[in-house]
């Protein structure tokens, strides 16, 4: 796979699905997941409906850069929301976005996020609106303190000790995305099992998770600047989301003028193979706004 240099200290991994001609749209997945948590059927499947698809390694995860020199953030500080403790925010996590579009020459594209990889994509929209086309915000929020909070369980379940080796990573993932997952659409263990082995294979770095997590919880509330964002927008929410529940994805729809938002009743803070259909419907609905 290609590797994009962002800034002299800095490369994100990424590849390409899709004929090059076609309009692209750029996929930012979440908290500690590798650009693998977009499946490749997933992203054939957008392929086949007209887009060139990109996604990407966020950095500190995967084959991107780790910036080891950064150390282990203050944990303690950074759940008080001191914006100090974080290595970077999830703003400098919107501008590799911007970086990895300029390394492949595209002035703009089509952006989708999840869960973090929503407020990468929201914070990319404010900072860089020129360079967005449309925009996708799937279970995730606008960053302020009243809305879309975890449970306590999904608090505890995300935040379990990382593995020590590929078993036990295996059976943090299962065990995880049992109470994340979307309990209105069947439990795929085969498929949870095969995306942990191959993300263990690219890359396990702890430190790495706990500087992205350093950015969520220093995250600043996005809602007023979420107001100037004028592209097509749709807000994917699953209605049974225990991690960032629908009270999330209501304020971003809320927030954005003219967004419009999309329940998936049964799904959870995943990208169940059964809600792909919706998803992608809703996606590529939302990019045909942006050229009527």
């Amino acid at each position: 796979m290609p590797r994009a240099r962002i800034s002299p200290s800095l490369e994100l991994e990424y590849d390409v699905t899709g004929d090059a001609g076609a309009p692209p749209i750029v996929l930012a997945m979440g908290f500690s997941m590798q650009m693998i948590a977009w499946d490749e059927e997933f992203c054939a499947a957008l392929a086949a409906r007209g887009f060139r698809v990109v996604r990407f390694d966020n950095r500190d995860i995967g084959l991107s850069t780790h910036l080891a020199h950064l150390g282990m953030p203050d944990f303690m500080r950074a759940m008080m929301g001191d914006a100090s403790a974080a290595p970077y925010t999830l703003a400098d996590m919107a501008d590799d976005v911007a970086g990895l579009l300029d390394a492949l020459d595209l002035r703009a594209a089509h952006v989708v996020g999840a869960s973090m990889g929503g407020f990468i994509v929201q914070e990319l929209a404010i900072r860089h609106p020129e360079r967005v086309l449309s925009l996708a915000s799937i279970m995730s929020t606008t960053g302020a303190r009243n809305v879309g909070q975890p449970t306590p369980e999904a608090s505890a379940a995300l935040l379990t000790p990382p593995a020590a080796d590929r078993a036990a990573a295996i059976d943090r993932a299962l065990g995880i995305w049992r109470v994340i997952g979307s309990p209105g659409f069947p439990f795929d263990e085969a498929r949870i099992r095969l995306r942990t082995e191959r993300a263990w294979d690219r890359d396990h770095d702890p430190t790495g998770v706990a500087r992205q997590i350093a950015a969520i919880f220093t995250s600043r509330d996005r809602t007023v600047d979420l107001g100037r964002v004028r592209v097509p927008t749709v807000v994917i929410h699953g209605a049974a989301d225990p991690l960032v529940p629908l009270a999330g994805g209501e304020a971003t729809a809320s927030a954005i003028p003219g967004a419009r938002l999309v329940v998936i009743p049964g799904m959870g803070h995943d990208l169940t193979q059964g809600a792909w259909p919706t998803i992608i419907d809703a996606i590529v609905d939302n990019a045909a706004r942006a050229v009527a």
